[in-house]
């Protein structure tokens, strides 16, 4: 008895489709995003039925990274405040084992930067009160302190480079004001202070009560002036500057906010660098504690 062959497909009548990427597959499962047919192998799940490889990679490329609150990439472990704090720890560490030579090449020196010895703008914020002199270990051990309990709270709002972009304005803003206004000091107070300044600003931003902060501040600034010994220019400079740099970050505008942060903070560095470069250093005194 011999088969008949199957009849011929009728005109109009509809082939079974195939897979896409995977012709010899027969199908009837299509993407839900682009609507082509898809075989078992080249299913994903979606939140409503499947999508093919090549639908999923472009929605995962476009979902938008979550951000810090302020644009920043969102922080886990603030490492730029624990990399701070080692600094600082190793900088006093090397004041402890070579105190004279440290602090004469390396503190902050209105005369050094007119000289030409920039780096004592920055590197002077990363050393204190060496070992015999009246503040001794509690210079470092306040600023450390204040650096641990401000600074993550902080890196986790503005995120790692914003924040790491604030604090080195503020120590080079509270140098310029040492530079301008005394004659040499060292200590990380002008950096911390600015970080005082920037949780008073983001605190405002944000409709926290800041009266707490605000307080804070005051109590430190009457310390500043009463405790002898203590750089009020190198607090107040750096103050000051890390206000502004919060209030540029802060308040920029969600469109092109990226641009406008680092438009303010390249701004107040071009700012702080005229400052040195077109005037006159104050002179060459005993150095003072920041």
């Amino acid at each position: 008895m011999t088969s008949q062959p199957p009849p011929p497909p009728q005109p109009g009548a509809q082939a079974v489709p195939t897979c896409y990427r995977h012709p010899d597959r027969e199908t009837y499962v299509r993407c839900q995003r682009c609507e082509r047919p898809i075989c078992p192998d080249c299913m994903r799940d979606a939140a409503v039925g499947h999508q093919c490889p090549e639908c999923v990679r472009e929605g995962n490329q476009e979902v938008r990274q979550a951000r810090a609150t302020f644009g920043g990439a969102l922080v886990g472990v603030a490492r730029v405040t624990i990399t701070l704090l080692i600094l600082n720890v190793l900088a006093y560490a090397a004041e402890v084992l070579r105190p004279a030579e440290v602090v004469q090449r390396f503190a902050m020196w209105s005369l050094g930067v007119h000289m030409g010895e920039w780096w004592r703008l920055i590197t002077g914020a990363f050393l204190h009160a060496p070992p015999g002199s009246g503040f001794t270990f509690m210079h470092i051990a306040f600023n450390m302190w204040a650096l641990y309990a401000l600074g993550p709270q902080l890196e986790r709002m503005l995120g790692s480079v914003r924040f790491a972009v604030l604090y080195l304005l503020a120590a080079l803003g509270g140098s310029v004001a040492v530079y301008l206004l005394s004659d040499a000091a060292v200590g990380a107070s002008g950096a911390i202070y600015g970080l005082f300044g920037a949780l008073f600003v983001v605190s405002r931003r944000l409709g926290y009560d800041a009266r707490g902060v605000l307080w804070l501040i005051g109590i430190n600034v009457v310390l500043t002036f009463v405790v002898p010994g203590i750089s009020w220019q190198g607090h107040l400079g750096g103050l000051v500057t890390g206000a502004i740099v919060a209030a540029g970050f802060a308040y920029a505008p969600r469109r092109n906010r990226t641009l406008v942060q680092a438009g303010v903070a390249a701004a107040v560095l071009v700012a702080l660098v005229l400052l040195v470069t077109m005037l006159p250093p104050h002179g060459l005194l005993e150095g003072a504690l920041t």
